[in-house]
């Protein structure tokens, strides 16, 4: 029922806020559409950029850790731990891809997640693993690079935007699957 709901829901994007683009370097720079008097030189390029949250990549994987949360005694200091390690490894090892999005490699996320949820509490290894894994990514992929969307110069950027097949939602069935 959850992949199906994720599959389903990857095909929606709800609207959040919109982000004024910037310029990277000189090299983003365009020739002013005409020519008009007084007007010399070049004018800088820049996009905005509308963010949204993909309901199957983002929004139903958060639902799912939130069920988690609740059906599942969890150690706060294990559950702050864990998505801690897996924020700071998924912000350090991710990156811009112009014209893209943020990548990040695929397979370091969840083995990180399902590691330290092991080595924490063995008992709770699956929805520790699943919660870490996806919230970390979310975090440090996502939400610490909005800074970096300003720059890909795209007019939308979709967080969890590949739905089935983003980083956010591989890496917590990832995750499950090795604890």
């Amino acid at each position: 029922l959850l992949f199906i709901t994720i599959l389903a829901g990857s095909m929606l994007n709800l609207p959040l806020f919109t982000l004024n683009g910037e310029p990277t370097n000189k090299d983003e720079i365009v020739e002013p559409p005409s020519q008009l008097p007084g007007l010399i030189g070049n004018i800088p390029y820049t996009v905005s950029t509308k963010i949204m949250a993909n309901v199957g990549g983002c929004v139903v994987p958060v639902a799912f850790c939130l069920y988690l949360l609740r059906h599942n005694s969890l150690n706060d200091l294990h559950l702050s731990i864990a998505v801690t390690t897996v924020t700071v490894l998924s912000y350090a090892t991710s990156r811009r891809l112009p014209g893209i999005g943020i990548g990040i490699p695929i397979l370091l996320a969840p083995i990180t997640a399902a590691l330290i949820s092991m080595a924490l509490d063995p008992k709770q290894a699956a929805p520790l693993a699943y919660i870490s894994g996806t919230m970390g990514v979310l975090i440090g992929a996502d939400l610490m690079h909005l800074k970096d969307i300003r720059k890909l110069g795209v007019p939308f950027a979709s967080i969890g935007g590949a739905g089935s097949f983003d980083g956010i939602f591989i890496t917590g069935i990832v995750a499950v699957l090795l604890a």
